[in-house]
């Protein structure tokens, strides 16, 4: 991917240049750690309240405010199954059940790439081969394996980096947030997506930006947040630093060039459920086909493509 820079508007569109756009919307619910917990529960068919506190170390005011946040977004949906005491649950929406795929390659970044935390990642097993597996992203036009620098991309009609930076949704504690970095099975993937500044940031590697000058001019971020998280995302293996001080650089490592899956993934879901008419965010050509690029996870062993159905975590049986 190269770098990209202002969006180019159709003629007579008028786009409100302050108004989130999906890329906004859709990384505003990943980029929270308590809300990436949940969604994992609830896609292997957590639904109710007390289900949710006994997985998970977390307040009840926290798990309140992140089931009505999903609610509020459109990603779960409130259904009350008891009257007296009022009781609900909490079940996935389509658009919840659709995030299965950023979910699967995460975990396969994980098991790829991170070894030693205090949760084993367990392999995923494609019951369709009945192999142990990873995702694979490939173009679903062509089928051929898709890395970022294999696309071209632009902004679209509701592009731009103000617009795209992921919206604050939740005050953030830092013994909750530790708490969650603690338990999670996904640690280095909460280095990206359990910030939303981390986020956008690695959006914007993906897309070429190297310079701190080009990251903070880019994102709005003030300047001693900003080196938090490039400081952070370094620590972690994902950056590493280049070149000398007066020209200094933040490259992707082949570590977190391989995390462009989970990136495909979540940008391919937001568009789908947070666009509007006004158009796409961005727009990425596959150039080996010359298709608009649409990502899709294919198994390792077989090539199929993938369905949450067809996914467990865990070997096979003896």
């Amino acid at each position: 991917m190269a770098a990209i820079g202002v969006p180019a508007l159709a003629t007579g569109q008028r786009a409100d240049p302050s108004a989130p756009n999906a890329l906004s919307q859709g990384f505003s619910i990943l980029g929270d750690e308590w809300s990436l917990f949940l969604l994992r529960f609830a896609l292997h068919g957590v639904t109710r309240y007390s289900d949710f506190a006994a997985q998970v170390p977390i307040s009840h005011a926290v798990l309140s405010g992140r089931l009505d946040l999903l609610t509020r977004a459109g990603v779960m949906e409130r259904r009350q199954y008891q009257d007296r005491p009022p009781r609900a649950e909490y079940v996935l929406t389509d658009i919840g059940r659709a995030t299965w795929p950023i979910l699967s390659a995460m975990w396969g970044w994980e098991r790829t790439w991170v070894r030693e935390h205090s949760y084993a990642t367990p392999p995923m097993r494609h019951t369709v081969c009945d192999h142990e597996i990873t995702p694979v992203l490939v173009c679903g036009r062509c089928h051929e394996t898709v890395r970022a620098s294999d696309l071209d991309t632009e902004w679209g009609p509701a592009g731009g980096w103000h617009r795209s930076v992921p919206e604050a949704t939740t005050r953030r504690r830092s013994i909750t947030r530790g708490a969650a970095i603690a338990h999670t099975f996904y640690p280095d993937t909460m280095a990206v997506f359990g910030n939303r500044w981390s986020a956008a940031l690695m959006g914007a590697a993906l897309l070429g930006i190297r310079r701190f000058t080009d990251f903070e001019a880019a994102l709005g971020a003030a300047p001693t947040l900003l080196s938090g998280r490039l400081a952070s995302l370094c620590s972690h293996g994902i950056l590493r630093q280049a070149g000398m001080e007066d020209h200094l650089e933040y490259r992707l490592t082949t570590k977190g060039l391989d995390f462009f899956p989970v990136v495909a993934m979540a940008i391919g879901w937001a568009e789908r459920w947070f666009s509007t008419s006004e158009g796409p965010a961005l727009v990425s050509i596959h150039r080996e086909c010359g298709a608009e690029f649409q990502g899709r996870l294919v198994c390792s062993h077989c090539q199929e493509l993938l369905a949450a159905s067809d996914l467990k975590l865990g070997s096979a049986p003896a």
